[in-house]
């Protein structure tokens, strides 16, 4: 089993940055591909980044290219989403995940994060 546990979100103003971290615990396992996705009550689940634990090769969702980065530090087994230049529309639940089924950018990953909430205030 592998658990995943967010943190780093909360209220910032639009333009501002934030940092978010998801440690994983549990089997070896957790150093598969980490992705974050992000969604809001109205939308389906959406992917934002994503990160292959080697060779650490990165992927991101079209509208935060350029603004956000993905990374990963394999000592504390950590990825982390910096999240700069941000929108009031970005507004969610921000989850973390591990160990993709099928492609890395789809969520249809093994495991998932409780989620953090990221509001950004216009």
């Amino acid at each position: 089993q592998v658990q995943l546990l967010e943190s780093g979100g909360g209220l910032v103003r639009a333009g501002g940055s934030l940092r978010l971290s998801c440690a994983a615990s549990g089997r070896t396992c957790s150093r598969s591909a980490r992705g974050w996705f992000r969604q809001t009550p109205e939308k389906e689940r959406e992917f934002v980044a994503a990160i292959s634990w080697t060779p650490g090769s990165t992927y991101y969702g079209d509208s935060v290219k350029g603004r956000f980065t993905i990374s990963r530090d394999k000592a504390k087994n950590t990825v982390y989403l910096q999240m700069n230049s941000l929108k009031p529309e970005e507004t969610a639940v921000y989850y973390c995940a591990a160990e993709p089924r099928t492609v890395i950018t789809a969520p249809s990953y093994g495991y998932w994060g409780q989620g953090t909430q990221v509001t950004v205030s216009s």
